[in-house]
């Protein structure tokens, strides 16, 4: 038995890496939180309703045409929150899902959180925070700020049960400033969006002189079945909605987010630990993935 769910788990992982033309280096790829995640996307992407597709078209998802036809509206609003310098990187290292993005330059501001609940949206963002709550397959949305010469290096997003949404609000409109899933261009335009599988690898890079502000949104797949789309809410529900972080103070940070916050501080010595010698710092790293692993199998 233990040896069909060690099975199992490292079947997910290989499905995981070779989805796609491009991958991570497999020895990242391993320890990546999208291995992590494994078991669960795979079941994810084999009920998925919309083809295994780096890019979905818009069409595939008409609910979300309010938002494209309110664009100006929606603008109107971030470039208010820009003005304010509402739309920015978290203060207090709370920010489990997009931490490492800071580093680069990235900001953002939560508009909606699956089911945590941030007044700050409400009340800065109304007549957006109003259209997204009329869309329920609309989990989760924010306002990303990409400021020129800001990069997000090759990732993937660790949990399949969403497609990512953007619509472009006041970008540079310009070749230059783009997002690449699976080598694939995608390129912003004001009052365009794009739908694509956050869970193929992708990058974007502002290499234009103009800030790029986009809508932000994680949309709920849709599955092939009903039982598998009530799972899918669940896991929505339960794991995403731990790992929201605030704007400012009164809105809700999830368990995940607040363990994130200390672990970061923990890990200043880590850092120094990995500055002082690379080499122990693998092995050590090596050597305490192969004891948990043999830990929980003995178990």
């Amino acid at each position: 038995m233990k040896w069909a769910v060690v099975g199992f788990f490292v079947l997910s992982i290989l499905h995981i890496h070779f989805r796609g033309k491009v991958r991570l280096p497999f020895g990242r790829q391993l320890f990546d939180h999208s291995s992590f995640m494994a078991p669960i996307n795979i079941f994810m992407h084999l009920f998925s309703k919309v083809p295994s597709t780096p890019y979905i078209p818009v069409g595939e998802f008409p609910e979300l045409a309010p938002l494209q036809q309110n664009w100006q509206v929606i603008r109107a609003e971030a470039e208010h929150l820009v003005s304010l310098q509402k739309i920015k990187a978290a203060e207090k290292n709370d920010d489990a899902g997009f931490n490492s993005f800071f580093k680069t330059g990235w900001k953002r501001f939560y508009l909606k959180w699956y089911d945590a609940s941030h007044p700050s949206a409400e009340r800065l963002c109304p007549e957006t925070y109003k259209l997204l709550q009329s869309i329920p397959s609309v989990k989760a949305a924010m306002f990303a700020e990409l400021p020129p010469g800001g990069k997000l290096n090759k990732h993937r997003d660790p949990f399949a049960g969403s497609l990512r949404y953007h619509l472009g609000l006041a970008t540079p409109n310009d070749d230059r400033c783009f997002i690449e899933v699976d080598g694939q261009r995608y390129s912003w335009r004001d009052g365009q969006g794009v739908i694509f599988d956050e869970t193929y690898i992708h990058w974007a890079t502002n290499g234009s002189e103009s800030d790029r502000i986009i809508l932000f949104c994680d949309v709920e797949r849709p599955m092939r079945f009903g039982w598998m789309q009530a799972i899918n809410r669940w896991l929505g529900r339960t794991m995403m909605t731990a790992a929201s972080s605030p704007n400012e103070a009164g809105d809700q940070t999830g368990l995940v987010s607040k363990l994130f916050r200390i672990s970061y501080h923990m890990g200043q010595y880590r850092r120094r630990y990995k500055a002082w010698n690379k080499t122990a710092y693998k092995l050590t790293k090596y050597a305490l993935i192969v004891g948990i692993a043999a830990l929980v199998y003995w178990i």
